[in-house]
């Protein structure tokens, strides 16, 4: 480890949270140096919803490179480049009867959203967007002005303008239609909120905390965004390529964005890649007018060509996805019954869920005691409140048995250890007959 201390940036956030020297990683396995195994629910922040080094996918990519596959294309024409188009048109787009042109940018998600948002700024001509509470869309400057935590906003080092903050569904209570504001200020001219080019909006908030938009307020924001002429821009980059149950996380809710983002999990493997999905007739670019070094990524077309023909064909795959996200819900609602007494909520839709506690420091002592018991698992939220819940979708279903298992464990310990009573004591047990 002394290598990492000496040269690596304190920038560094997950080794802090799991201390270890990976080297080996195989479907929701991670194994550490001393070959110690780890279930991962972390899943690369929602990287690796295929897993670790997917048997269906590693021969297509090797043999691509044996033969000399063209490794960087810039945004040249290749046959692979083309496959991967066209399985996309033919098995993702064309059955939710979408019709979307595909720019590639930069690899990062961060970098489609800028593309997205300088895109509707260039169309509309206008400059403000409008964002939500609790929203991540990124570190760069562009998405981190659309971004709500403060810790990240605190690291920019100059003003962030050119977005306004509405609240998000649920920020000020159930009773609150926050759509309903959003129409009002952006219906008066008076309201000190100019109309924006784009909205930009996640349909469940990953980063923060696993906050899920219902289907009525996102048809409802629609609603509003054709009304006052707004581009409405979905950032799919985290909540997309199945984590909900469908391809789109947006594809129940039955509407039909002007923009997409895509990133993390797009690529199959892992490897880096991002786009931008917009209607035709929002195609203005000049060319090159966004452009990157490394727009487009060669290997990952393989393999994300690989994860729609193997998993996207039929709608096999997202059975097993609301399956086993049923299975999730079943297991954290009985988790909170049992052990909740207003410390738990749970939260989230498909395999994209959480469990969210009194605090970041009750959370933190949760997922740290899952890693002693091998399990990798994150929290989310403003105050890292929520533990989050990011297994890759292919996950077994013993795997994911045994993943809740020790989260349940840990809440267990923890509880027991927050009231004071011994470890070996049933607590719900025990809280039942102090409140009697």
């Amino acid at each position: 480890m002394k290598i990492f201390d000496e040269i690596e940036s304190e920038v560094q956030s997950y080794a802090r949270s799991f201390p270890r020297v990976f080297n080996r990683a195989k479907n929701e396995f991670l194994y550490d140096e001393e070959g110690n195994q780890y279930l991962d629910f972390l899943a690369g922040a929602g990287t690796l919803n295929y897993g670790h080094n997917n048997d269906l996918f590693k021969p297509l990519l090797l043999k691509y490179i044996e033969d000399d596959g063209i490794t960087h294309g810039l945004d040249m024409h290749t046959k692979a480049k083309g496959k991967f188009l066209e399985a996309f048109n033919e098995k993702i787009l064309k059955p939710r009867k979408l019709d979307y042109v595909m720019q590639f940018t930069g690899p990062t998600g961060t970098n489609a959203v800028e593309a997205a948002l300088k895109l509707a700024r260039n169309i509309t001509g206008r400059e403000n967007v409008i964002a939500f509470t609790n929203g991540f869309h990124g570190v760069s400057l562009g998405s981190l002005a659309a971004t709500g935590n403060s810790h990240h906003r605190g690291a920019a080092g100059v003003s962030l303008s050119g977005v306004t903050r509405m609240p998000y569904d649920g920020y000020l209570g159930d009773e609150v239609d926050t759509i309903e504001y959003l129409d009002k200020v952006l219906s008066d001219t008076s309201s000190g909120v100019d109309l924006p080019a784009a909205v930009i909006v996640e349909t469940v908030q990953g980063e923060g905390g696993i906050n899920v938009a219902s289907f009525q307020w996102l048809q409802n924001l629609e609603a509003v965004c054709r009304k006052h002429d707004i581009l409405l821009i979905v950032d799919d980059i985290q909540a997309g390529c199945g984590r909900t149950g469908t391809y789109f996380s947006f594809e129940e809710a039955g509407i039909s964005p002007d923009i997409v983002t895509l990133s993390k999990s797009i690529g199959g493997y892992g490897l880096p890649f991002a786009v931008v999905l917009f209607k035709p007739e929002l195609d203005q670019w000049k060319p090159g007018e966004h452009n990157g070094t490394f727009r487009g990524n060669n290997f990952a077309f393989v393999t994300a060509k690989a994860a729609i023909d193997y998993y996207w064909s039929d709608d096999a795959f997202s059975k097993a996805i609301k399956k086993k996200g049923q299975y999730i819900s079943d297991r954290l609602e009985k988790i909170i019954e049992q052990y909740g007494e207003g410390n738990f909520t749970t939260r989230g839709r498909g395999m994209f869920q959480g469990i969210n506690c009194v605090n970041g420091e009750l959370a933190s002592k949760i997922t740290k005691k899952c890693f002693q018991s091998g399990l990798m698992i994150e929290t989310s939220g403003a105050d890292d409140q929520v533990v989050k819940f990011l297994c890759p979708l292919i996950i077994s279903e013993d795997s994911l048995a045994k993943g809740i298992d020790i989260v349940e464990q840990a809440i267990k310990e923890v509880c027991a250890s927050e009231n004071n009573i011994p470890e070996d004591t049933d607590y719900f047990d025990t809280v039942y007959q102090q409140q009697a």
